[in-house]
């Protein structure tokens, strides 16, 4: 797929393990750039394919934290994968300056004068579950799979409405750039949304696929961009969907349970 990440997140220093882990698994910076390298066919699970790949180190310990190994091992599954960079700017760091990371989970819990997160365990395993599922889908589903979506036009290509492996209701779609200044002739990406209220589909937080169809034995993944605040082709994703869980609910689950 085309090269659509144009910006690089700087890593940075920080003191709890959680961040240091998912930090050592960011600092390779064409990743961000390019959205990855890799072969599309992996001779392994979907869940071996991400343990093989230090950019899912936080989504891997993750999983085994929710208990859903088993599904990433022997069940057919497609995974819109987030990166351990989502992970990174979802919880944050307290009274930090730096983009990305300031104002989120843990300046919230901060305020709130609850402990804040330093390892991945201090988050119970099934709020992880919960949030981890709205990113998995029965079945093995690739771009070619998914119906064309125009955000200008939804009314002609709204793309198409699939519940995830908890029930919870996305609109995924394909989206056809232009080229040379000609409508939908140009490459084609990936988009995922997740609709927070099934009851009204207008809301709904919108990310982006940085790098499609790897193709594990047992399901496909597609790799999730990490949002920049800039146009990705001709896709505007939501800085929300940059959030685990493609919204604000984790953050709030969190909150309550602490």
């Amino acid at each position: 797929m085309k090269n659509i990440i144009k910006k690089y997140i700087i890593p940075i220093t920080a003191c709890s393990v959680l961040l240091m882990c998912t930090i050592s698994s960011c600092s390779k910076d064409e990743y961000y750039q390019d959205g990855g390298k890799a072969d599309p066919v992996f001779n392994g699970t979907v869940m071996q394919y991400l343990q093989s790949n230090a950019k899912f180190d936080t989504i891997a310990q993750i999983i085994k934290l929710a208990g859903m190994e088993d599904v990433f091992n022997n069940e057919e599954i497609t995974f819109f994968a987030p990166t351990d960079e989502v992970i990174r700017r979802t919880i944050g760091l307290v009274n930090s300056n730096l983009p990305n990371v300031s104002n989120r989970l843990n300046q919230q819990l901060f305020n709130a004068n609850k402990d804040t997160i330093k390892v991945l365990s201090d988050i119970p395993g099934d709020i992880w579950k919960k949030h981890l599922m709205k990113y998995i889908f029965k079945g093995k589903l690739r771009l070619k799979d998914y119906p064309q979506i125009d955000f200008n036009l939804r009314a002609l290509y709204p793309g198409g409405y699939y519940f995830s492996y908890n029930s919870d209701l996305s609109n995924i779609g394909v989206v056809y750039n232009s080229s040379n200044n000609v409508k939908y002739t140009g490459y084609r990406q990936l988009s995922i949304a997740n609709l927070p209220d099934q009851s009204n589909p207008q809301v709904y937080y919108t990310a982006a696929v940085s790098s499609s169809d790897i193709q594990p034995k047992n399901g496909v993944v597609h790799v999730l961009a990490v949002y920049t605040g800039n146009a990705i082709g001709e896709l505007f994703p939501d800085e929300g969907a940059n959030r685990f869980g493609l919204g604000y609910e984790f953050g709030q689950d969190v909150l309550l349970n602490r």
